[in-house]
């Protein structure tokens, strides 16, 4: 048994490394595999997943308002109405993801595939070898290939291909626009605040641990003995690694940062549908994105029951609806 976990120690060591969130900000903690496999990295501009469960019944909404009033069909399809994909010659050719399953900035990047309906394939990259990105100088995920174009970094890929298939220019979140555009501010605290209370939440004890790792080995990219290495040593590993966490960011109660940062999103809804008014913006895709690896763990469905995000987060799964990717 010693040896059997020292073995583990030792394989789950040598697949960790140090980059996580924006740019090496866990640099001193040796953990790269664990870390990337559910945070993957961004470093151009300093920036930067669970079940994705979507509603059965969400185009039903059109159906339901094709059968009452005027009125009442204008409000029930508002959801499925703020849906506008590009115009047919602005849809690239061929769009790839190299990506993490449990990745909330590649589910960032999904998020914003599926609400404009751009149809992509999925490459599932190994956390240990990488061999599927070893083509690439940039050894992170996401990784966004469009039409032969290699695009790193999931909030500088939204837009780049933001300006490709709206056939415009727009003002992008690593622009020298100050923080009084409410959009990129938003965006901005998503990957500078939301997405650091994530780890403490979902690795806070050893059974939400094993329950987050349950899904990253059902999920992810992985032999047989790197799935009962990584869920059990890894899982063991992180639940320290959060406590570190906690102490870099200063989180005191992780359960409480994540409701704060739930309700601190409501309010700045102010009371509309979307952040974007009557339809998402890059700003509601992003928190969407990033949310959806906790949302059906423990951690998710308390912050549903506890704060006041549940409306907005089913209105944003009606909107953004089934996924656009495509078999490889």
């Amino acid at each position: 048994m010693r040896r059997a976990s020292t073995l583990a120690s030792s394989v789950l060591s040598r697949t960790l490394t140090s980059t996580l969130l924006d740019g090496g900000a866990l640099s001193t903690i040796k953990h790269r595999f664990l870390l990337t496999s559910l945070y993957s990295t961004t470093s151009n501009t300093g920036s930067s997943h669970s079940r994705r469960i979507f509603n059965p019944f969400s185009s039903s909404l059109g159906i339901a308002g094709a059968l009452v009033s005027a009125a009442a069909a204008a409000s029930l399809s508002q959801d499925v109405l703020a849906k506008e994909p590009p115009r047919a010659e602005l849809v690239p050719k061929e769009v790839v993801l190299y990506q993490y399953e449990a990745c909330p900035f590649c589910n960032k990047v999904k998020a914003y595939l599926d609400y404009y309906d751009i149809p992509y394939k999925v490459v599932e990259v190994n956390p240990i070898s990488k061999k599927e990105i070893k083509w690439s100088d940039y050894k992170k995920v996401p990784i966004l290939m469009v039409d032969g174009e290699q695009l790193v970094d999931s909030s500088a890929i939204i837009d780049k291909l933001g300006n490709k298939i709206h056939g415009k220019e727009i003002v992008e979140y690593a622009s020298d626009k100050d923080d009084d555009d409410e959009e990129i501010k938003w965006r901005r605290w998503v990957d500078n605040h939301l997405v650091h209370v994530l780890s403490p939440n979902i690795y806070r004890n050893t059974s939400e641990a094993l329950e987050s790792f349950d899904y990253i080995t059902s999920n992810g990219n992985f032999s047989f003995a790197e799935k009962i290495t990584v869920k059990y040593a890894g899982a063991a590993a992180m639940y320290f690694v959060s406590k570190k966490l906690k102490k870099k960011y200063n989180i005191t109660d992780e359960r409480a940062a994540l409701y704060e940062a739930a309700e601190t999103w409501v309010d700045a809804l102010n009371g509309r549908e979307f952040l974007g008014g009557s339809k998402p913006n890059l700003a509601d895709l992003a928190v969407f994105g990033v949310l959806r690896p906790i949302r059906y763990l423990r951690s998710g469905r308390d912050m549903v029951e506890q704060t006041r995000i549940g409306d907005w987060y089913t209105r944003m799964e009606n909107s953004v609806g089934g996924s656009a990717r495509i078999k490889a």
